[in-house]
């Protein structure tokens, strides 16, 4: 059964660049602000599977960053399982808006969890993205 826990950055760091970077180098997983941040781990028969890593941007915000489900197990519910998750955990942090910077060609998956697009995009290294945010304020 999988379960959900805070992990060291060093096994998310792991998991993104085997995810998200196949191949690259170490440095293009890694954020600025990783020491800031709370990373989650979704493992499933003691195998981390998915990570994710939350940002308090100030009382009442915070981001979440790097998603990242290991390809073989992409489209299992899994990555949907750790988005449920932190979503309730910002809610136990008193978060009333929880945003992200998505890829564009994931803009499903988020709107299926009541994200919604804020009409702010860019692109970075040839990817584009699109800035989204989910209220998590009195429901």
């Amino acid at each position: 059964m999988p379960h959900i826990e805070q992990i060291p950055l060093e096994l998310a760091l792991r998991v993104r660049l085997r995810a998200m970077y196949p191949g690259q180098k170490r440095e293009v997983a890694e954020l600025a602000d990783d020491a800031d941040g709370i990373h989650f781990g979704l493992f499933d028969n003691n195998k981390l599977i998915s990570v994710a890593s939350w940002f308090r941007r100030n009382e009442s915000e915070a981001q979440f960053r790097k998603l990242a489900t290991l390809e073989e197990f992409r489209n299992s519910g899994y990555g949907t399982s750790l988005m449920r998750y932190i979503m309730e955990f910002s809610k136990g942090e008193n978060i009333r808006n929880l945003w992200c910077n998505a890829r564009v060609s994931a803009g499903r998956f988020y709107k299926k969890l009541g994200f919604t697009e804020t009409g702010h995009s860019f692109a970075k290294n040839g990817i584009d993205y699109v800035i989204m945010t989910v209220n998590l304020g009195d429901e």
